[in-house]
């Protein structure tokens, strides 16, 4: 059976855009169109940041079923409210794949100190932050100094947004089907393969037909995804764009939200702002 299975972009981020779009120009970073995974539902477009440094294996699966349009048409068979919404089932029932052979998984990955890593607060691990929209959990920079790649381990870390492989028993059987997470799963981290995050559309993910918690989240009558591509692979005039804050102004958000949740502050409290730009 599939696996048992940030907030990312909510309306009212959206509706603060326009204030955010007046930020500095190095403020922002855009994301590349070959790691944008476009979603379309009945409920509207979500987008997925895919980050090929934290599993590259998955990321160039999910780009080449996607821009074969694999996926267009396929049901979010599974669907738990505060948890995941699961699709990518050419079966629609959790037992289906690809015909593409399974991947291993990628439950952690090298970070160099070119990833970019922003943190956000220490952990009995390492460190909390971001690696681009993914939250992670981190050894510090200073253990790249003894080690043989100049590189520290690192883990992503399955917060709301956040997208998934799903697999089978083994470690070693994601395909074809995913998940986005609409609540936070400690349970997942290190044992599922986090490719990316959602930065936009995450009100539409909260409004895909949910499944009867008698049957693990099934659902009978499913939503589907209309149509699935890479951003890279959409005509120049229908490719949306999507920028996503960074430096101060991430650093303004992280310390906004620190203040508000106070002692109860977790790294999958932070979201980095984004706005979209085209399509």
């Amino acid at each position: 059976m599939k696996i048992v299975t940030a907030a990312a972009l909510s309306l009212s981020l959206l509706a603060a855009a326009p204030a955010i779009s007046q930020t500095a120009a190095g403020d922002w970073r855009t994301v590349a169109p070959e790691n944008l995974l476009v979603i379309d539902t009945v409920h509207g477009r979500i987008l997925v940041e895919m980050d090929p440094r934290v599993a590259p294996q998955a990321v160039n699966r999910i780009r080449t079923l996607a821009d074969q349009g694999f996926y267009d048409g396929l049901k979010f068979h599974r669907v738990i409210p505060d948890f995941m919404a699961q699709t990518g089932d050419p079966q629609g029932t959790g037992q289906g794949g690809s015909e593409l052979p399974d991947l291993a998984g990628e439950f952690e990955f090298r970070r160099g100190r070119d990833a970019g890593f922003v943190p956000v607060a220490p952990t009995a691990q390492g460190q909390a932050g971001l690696v681009g929209s993914v939250p992670v959990v981190t050894q510090p920079d200073a253990q790249m100094m003894v080690t043989a790649d100049f590189k520290a381990r690192a883990q992503g870390l399955f917060c709301p947004g956040v997208a998934g492989m799903a697999r089978a028993s083994s470690p070693d059987s994601a395909n074809s089907q995913f998940f986005l997470m609409t609540g936070p799963k400690d349970e997942l981290n290190g044992k599922y393969t986090p490719f990316g995050r959602v930065v936009a559309g995450m009100d539409v993910v909260r409004a895909i037909k949910a499944g009867s918690e008698a049957e693990n989240g099934a659902v009978a009558d499913p939503d589907v995804m209309t149509r699935t591509r890479t951003a890279a692979s959409m005509p120049q005039g229908e490719r949306p764009a999507v920028r996503v804050a960074t430096g101060a102004s991430l650093q303004a958000e992280i310390e906004r939200v620190r203040t508000r949740r106070g002692a109860a502050f977790d790294i999958c409290d932070v979201q980095p702002p984004a706005e979209v730009v085209g399509g």
